[in-house]
């Protein structure tokens, strides 16, 4: 591919002909604790650690940011915010799944008019939509002027794309890849199959990344990399056996278990920011407070004072 657009608040030239692979942050979104609004400055603020931890890319407005809590003009601001704190040799990506086509479509667009380099689409699950989601996702690759990765997360979806239909939108040459948060490593496979040299499979899943990377998947979008960095990038730099084991607990237990909240704990305790969560989300126990410190802690992980 060879086509180009450009955003609609700068002069950059976004190239949709991107490739993906290394470490992403599915970055959270910080409120601030009175208003519940955007905190915007730790928002940035968080980014550029991440990238500076050496993470090849972010993902705003994804399922650990939030994103189903999120208003339009919430959205627009994090990837205006990101945009800003993002270099151009690294990947910023923008969660911009519906539940209508016609409204991905549209947070789409907005994606790409701020300045996002693709988009990250989960398939729509309210109404079971199953047989319409070729269609779903076709017209989005069509309409999208960024390239589209799709998502596959079936804790919050309840069902998973099939790989034949993966394949098949593979061919789509706007459709450049997949993060798969199954964590089920027999449909990784079936996924891989599909994997080519524009097409990547990428894995949401730390408690099986290196199994993941040996399999063929290139790379990670990962929530337990976001306040374990250096463990994440260790596995993918030199497949460490010793790195996963150490990863695999903050990946099953903080980010599986306690899910968004113990993710925002985490980053609180390793000096970045998690802040609290948006309702109904609810905020983590005291015991499960002391289980994330104490988590950290064996994983060896330097934590704030």
């Amino acid at each position: 591919m060879s086509r180009c657009a450009i955003s609609s608040t700068s002069t950059r030239v976004i190239d949709v002909s991107l490739t993906l692979q290394g470490v992403l942050g599915p970055v959270v979104t910080t409120f601030e604790a009175k208003s519940g609004e955007l905190d915007r400055t730790a928002f940035a603020a968080n980014i550029r650690a991440h990238l500076d931890a050496g993470m090849h890319g972010v993902v705003v407005c994804g399922s650990t940011g939030e994103a189903a809590f999120l208003d339009e003009r919430e959205r627009i601001a994090l990837v205006e915010a990101a945009r800003d704190a993002v270099p151009n040799d690294k990947r910023l990506i923008a969660g911009t799944g519906a539940e209508s086509t016609r409204m991905a479509v549209r947070y789409t667009r907005l994606a790409a008019e701020r300045g996002a380099d693709a988009v990250l689409v989960v398939a729509p699950h309210y109404y079971g939509a199953k047989a319409a989601l070729r269609d779903h996702y076709t017209a989005i690759a069509d309409e999208s002027p960024v390239p589209v990765v799709l998502y596959n997360i079936p804790k919050y979806m309840h069902f998973s794309l099939a790989p034949q239909l993966v394949a098949e939108l593979a061919q789509h040459e706007n459709i450049i890849g997949i993060k798969d948060s199954s964590g089920d490593l027999e449909l990784l496979a079936g996924y891989l199959k599909a994997q080519s040299e524009r097409f990547t499979v990428l894995t949401g899943n730390g408690s099986t990344f290196k199994r993941a990377l040996e399999l063929g998947a290139r790379g990670g979008i990962l929530a337990v990399a976001l306040f374990a960095a250096s463990l994440s990038l260790e596995i993918y730099d030199s497949m460490s056996e010793q790195a996963q084991e150490r990863l695999a607990p903050l990946a099953s237990r903080i980010v599986g278990e306690m899910g968004v909240a113990g993710v925002k704990a985490a980053l609180d305790r390793v000096g970045l920011v998690g802040g609290p969560v948006r309702a109904p989300l609810a905020a983590l126990s005291a015991a499960e407070l002391a289980q994330v410190t104490e988590l950290l802690r064996v994983a060896e992980l330097s934590l704030a004072a």
